[in-house]
């Protein structure tokens, strides 16, 4: 009895690690985007969700001229990570600002994607959620010695 209890026990823990791995592997797959195609969308921004674990952006606009706006969802790494990138704060794209967002589309075809590239049309400002893209050069350098501290 002790022994079948063991087994049942292994083989629960076995289906609920692999269960874990797989949701998680999941969420921070990035398949659901179409990496290899690149749109643009000029709009207004709707509101911006500054929160874990991703951003998101909503924009109201277009992406061919002629068509009707429509709500489109970007989407973003966590907060942190793109603050440590540099220029993102929590209020460098707000609500009502005008902008041009390059962005990878859902495979789906639903209205939404990973945003590459966003441009504040007020203030010039370009901000990148590649976040190599945007580091400052010799960022590892300087980040050296406060290390070592």
């Amino acid at each position: 009895m002790n022994h079948l209890l063991k087994k049942v026990l292994t083989c629960v823990a076995a289906v609920s690690t692999t269960m874990l791995a797989a949701t998680a592997f999941a969420h921070h797959s990035t398949t659901m985007f179409d990496h290899a195609t690149s749109v643009t969308i000029v709009g207004e921004v709707r509101e911006v969700q500054w929160t874990n674990p991703h951003v998101a952006i909503f924009i109201y606009g277009v992406t061919k001229e002629g068509e009707p706006p429509t709500l489109w969802l970007m989407e973003m790494t966590s907060p942190g990570n793109l603050v440590r990138a540099g220029g993102w704060t929590r209020t460098a794209v707000k609500k009502g600002d005008k902008v041009t967002v390059n962005f990878s589309p859902l495979r789906n075809g639903d209205k939404g994607g990973a945003l590459k590239k966003i441009t504040v049309a007020d203030s010039g400002k370009v901000l990148t959620a590649d976040i190599r893209a945007q580091e400052r050069p010799n960022l590892q350098e300087e980040a050296a010695p406060a290390a070592a501290k």
